[in-house]
């Protein structure tokens, strides 16, 4: 009867080892999966940052070059050289000062907006 008692006891433990086995894998595949969508999400957002990133910094150098040259052309103008990027520096800081006091609350929202929708862009593998 004892050799019964263990056999049925083996019995018993197998299929409890085989359901934690189990759990320990489905663990390991589920965090191996997190990983692998965090992974992904970073690059996307990353790699949507450079591009716009790039985009900023190009159209920034063709702003500084016109500004630079509507500068010199109106010092020209004026018969003062300074006078011409005061005026251009006059001109961009009124405009900021519009952008913040008008701007800046839809501006913040929509940045915000996107950047979420970038990180939460559904994929084949999260739906």
């Amino acid at each position: 009867m004892n050799k019964y008692k263990t056999k049925a006891m083996e019995e018993n433990t197998n299929p409890i080892e085989s359901l934690i086995e189990k759990a320990t894998e489905y663990g390991k595949t589920s965090l191996e999966l997190a990983k692998l969508n965090a992974i992904d999400k970073t690059c996307d957002v990353i790699s949507t940052l450079l591009s716009h990133l790039l985009v900023l910094v190009i159209a920034s150098s063709f702003l500084f070059f016109l500004s630079m040259g509507l500068a010199l052309w109106l010092g020209e103008m004026l018969e003062k050289i300074y006078l011409g990027f005061f005026l251009v520096a006059a001109f961009y800081g009124v405009t900021g000062i519009i952008i913040h006091y008008f701007f800046h609350e839809s501006i913040k929202k929509c940045v915000g907006n996107n950047l979420v929708k970038q990180i939460l862009k559904q994929t084949p593998w999260n739906l």
